[in-house]
């Protein structure tokens, strides 16, 4: 069984920055791609961003020049650093992994409970 655990959210004002991690544990084989994705209050779960096992990354349009995702491969973990927020990204964001574990031996999509980022004065 793999559990995804984040940390790091919470409430800050306009402007301000934030760092989410999620840590992944349990019997890994192998981690993949990573990324965190956001749903906001009465809509969908969107990509915010993506990372692969190589350090190659992808952003939502919305969260570019102003977010970083990172990952630290020997602590299976994912990190987003968030700068310069806005009240429109406001949401829970939720952590998500591609693992393989002892298990399966074959890769299966993991998820966290998410955290709760809120971005008001």
């Amino acid at each position: 069984q793999v559990q995804l655990v984040e940390s790091g959210g919470g409430l800050v004002q306009p402007g301000g920055s934030l760092r989410l991690s999620c840590a992944a544990s349990g019997n890994i084989l192998r981690i993949n791609d990573m990324g965190w994705y956001r749903q906001a209050p009465g809509k969908q779960r969107d990509l915010v961003a993506t990372i692969t096992s190589g350090g190659s990354t992808n952003y939502a349009d919305s969260v570019k020049g102003r977010f970083t995702i990172s990952r630290d491969n020997a602590k299976n973990t994912v990190y987003l650093q968030m700068n310069t927020l806005k009240p429109e990204d406001t949401a829970v964001y939720y952590c998500n992994a591609n693992v393989v574990s002892y298990s399966t031996y074959y890769a299966v999509n993991y998820w966290g409970k998410g955290t709760l980022v809120t971005v008001s004065s």
